[in-house]
């Protein structure tokens, strides 16, 4: 655990900029796909402020510890953060699908949250992948 901790430490320790470059691309990120999610009536938040809890306050952390990581860990890892977060999301109904939707019709219902999980994993390694393209161009430093 000692040893966890030390890494976490380390990979949490970052320039206050690059914070606010994850916070300003996910709260964006989140905002489009809350709203992309409703317009095409598959899921939605119950509350718009979830998407400062989900991908600010659970995500940014998160993607920070797993920055440098190789593209297929990042996923791995993110898939198991991602099935947490939408088994929770749907059990505790602060999330909300869509009766019939599109993913239902092409995975069926049992497997809806699985299929959500697969695809948000991504954000993680391509959302340190833009941060890390957006941190450096905008200020000049290695991210």
């Amino acid at each position: 655990m000692n040893e966890f901790i030390v890494y976490a430490k380390s990979k949490l320790d970052v320039d206050r900029k690059l914070i606010l470059t994850y916070a300003v691309i996910y709260f964006t990120w989140g905002m489009l796909m809350d709203n992309f999610g409703a317009k095409v009536e598959i899921a939605r938040f119950t509350y718009w402020w979830q998407v400062i809890t989900v991908y600010l306050i659970y995500m940014i952390p998160i993607s920070l510890l797993l920055r440098g990581l190789p593209f297929h860990t990042q996923y791995a890892y993110g898939l198991v953060a991602m099935a947490l977060l939408e088994f929770g999301g749907y059990a505790l109904e602060t999330s909300y699908a869509y009766p019939n939707n599109m993913l239902d019709g092409l995975f069926n219902i049992r497997n809806f949250s699985l299929g959500m999980a697969l695809f948000f994993a991504l954000y993680f390694p391509l959302g340190n992948m833009l941060v890390g393209k957006i941190y450096s161009s905008i200020f000049k430093v290695k991210s």
